[in-house]
């Protein structure tokens, strides 16, 4: 068969196990002028896909992401020049909700404080008197993004029987009647939640989406939750917010820039949580992201319609 030229960068084993024998993967790195042989694109770990990368590829087909989010792809270059852009929806909602309530339970409970303290050599006796947390049970938690992950949220709030304001581009009556979620303007949602957490994408429209002015609306005891993307959040007013106390605390899976510099104000704060983007890291997750990225860029190159193309 026919040798197939793709371009990738970082494909983990378990991706190149599934990808077919005849396909070869050309690093990023080597492009270099034009590769006219080149018919298939991998993003993995959110490679640049622009207009100018696009040009030096002339019979690219496909774009197949392994993820959702897609502000890293100039999804309409490619459109304009007929190449296909896919991503994998659907299958990591369930993982990123997950993550979401790990974020506000440990953040609340003091879990990443509280094992730093227990292996260190001043943990001497129990006292009850330290590293009292927020109760999650029973709080508000405002949500802004109620699409696919933040509704997965949602449900899992409702077991711990938080009362569920959210803010959207549309209204999801569908969860107001399941969950009770009731839908306010974002200024009320910042300014009633205990939580806040962030499940929308990075558009132009939520760039810069939290800074200090929504900081300044929040309750000094309100803890932020940042799974969207790093730039949804101004990082100098999240260092700023936290360092004053404006709000209590924050715990992000995402940063911006990322990762973040290692001499970074941010990182020595101890009323945050920083996880390395890991919102979709499970194992079953990725083993399905992986078998949708493949799918997708097999469909693009035999010039076909993608089984999970990227919605407009």
């Amino acid at each position: 068969m026919q040798e197939i030229s793709i371009l990738g960068d970082g494909l983990p084993e378990p991706l190149l196990a599934v990808l077919p024998e005849h396909y070869r993967v050309i690093p990023f790195a080597e492009v270099s002028g034009d590769l006219p042989h080149v018919q298939g694109i991998v993003c993995y770990g959110h490679p640049t896909v622009d207009a100018a990368l696009l040009d030096q590829l002339p019979q690219v087909k496909v774009v197949s992401n392994h993820g959702v989010g897609v502000d890293h792809i100039d999804v309409a270059a490619a459109r304009a020049r007929n190449v296909a852009v896919g991503n994998t929806p659907g299958c990591l909602d369930a993982a990123t909700a997950d993550m979401t309530m790990a974020l506000i339970l440990s953040i609340a409970r003091n879990v990443v404080v509280g094992d730093a303290y227990a292996r260190s050599p001043e943990f001497q006796h129990y006292d009850p008197s330290i590293l009292i947390g927020q109760e999650v049970t029973g709080s508000t938690l405002g949500i802004i993004g109620l699409g696919r992950i933040g509704a997965k949220v949602a449900e899992r709030a409702a077991g711990f029987d938080m009362r569920i304001l959210y803010h959207n581009r549309n209204r999801r009556p569908e969860w107001e009647q399941r969950l009770g979620a009731r839908y306010v303007e974002r200024d009320e949602l910042l300014a009633s939640s205990d939580f806040i957490t962030l499940n929308c994408p990075l558009t132009e429209e939520t760039t810069g989406l939290i800074g200090a002015a929504e900081f300044a609306q929040m309750q000094r005891s309100a803890i932020l939750i940042n799974m969207a993307r790093g730039p949804v959040v101004d990082s100098d007013a999240l260092h700023d917010a936290l360092q004053s106390g404006a709000i209590t605390a924050a715990a992000i899976d995402v940063t911006d820039p990322e990762p973040l510099p290692r001499d970074h104000p941010l990182l020595g704060l101890r009323n945050l949580i920083i996880t390395p983007h890991l919102g979709s890291a499970s194992n079953r997750t990725r083993q399905r992201m992986m078998e949708m990225t493949v799918d997708n860029l097999n469909a693009g190159i035999a010039g076909g319609p993608l089984p999970f193309p990227v919605q407009a």
